[in-house]
């Protein structure tokens, strides 16, 4: 797609390019799905458009869940763009790396309460059966005093432990690789999917036990 002068190109990931512009007088982020050259023509088409209706319809069931996410503008399938609003914070990444690298009793305590909202984030969607899919401190920002939960490109929908246990895995070793050595982060993150899922989430970590296990071995064994 052409986009006007203003729009500026963010960033570019295997799957889409992410632009900053402005939508009817409104700040926006586009996700511009593009053409893979590697697949057949009508199979990228069916695949990109399809693609495009679950991120929609993940980021809405999201909200619907009572989970902050960028309320979905307009979704052109012709273009493969999804315009979305844009949330003025910083990603938790950020927030981490800055915070931990401080002393202060009061921004030790901040990573606290970010790593326990990070949790509740997650344990509604997952007690909504929402699979986010790649659950990173990246896509997690903070405006305010909420926590949004972003990129949805591979979000699914499952009612199996497994799928959610699995959901968190990718997160703690997102967690383990970004920011080494705070295990008091997945503590808290824990805490807080304990508290918002309260009818599942033993199950889950029974089989997140599993999942981790197995991970644990495929790395050993390489």
């Amino acid at each position: 797609m052409d986009f006007p002068q203003d729009y500026k190109l963010l960033k570019q990931g295997a799957e889409a390019k992410i632009y900053k512009g402005t939508f009817l007088g409104r700040p926006v982020v586009v996700k511009e799905r593009f053409r893979k050259t590697y697949r057949h023509p009508d199979l990228d088409e069916t695949i990109s458009k399809e693609r495009l209706k679950a991120e929609a319809r993940g980021i809405l069931r999201c909200k619907a869940l009572g989970v902050p996410a960028p309320a979905v503008y307009y979704v052109d399938p012709d273009t493969k763009c999804m315009f979305l609003e844009e949330i003025d914070g910083s990603t938790l990444k950020d927030l981490f790396t800055s915070l931990l690298a401080s002393s202060s009793p009061d921004d030790l305590n901040q990573v606290k309460l970010l790593a326990l909202s990070i949790g509740e984030v997650v344990g509604k969607i997952h007690a909504g059966h929402l699979i986010h899919g790649d659950l990173t401190t990246s896509n997690f920002l903070r405006h305010g005093f909420k926590t949004y939960l972003i990129d949805f490109g591979l979000s699914s929908v499952s009612t199996l432990p497994e799928d959610k246990a699995v959901d968190l895995y990718v997160l703690e070793r997102a967690l383990v690789s970004t920011h080494p050595g705070c295990d008091d982060l997945w503590t808290q993150i824990l805490a807080g999917y304990s508290k918002s899922y309260t009818g599942g989430s033993k199950e889950v970590l029974n089989k997140f036990k599993e999942v981790q296990a197995r991970g644990r071995k495929r790395t050993m064994v390489g």
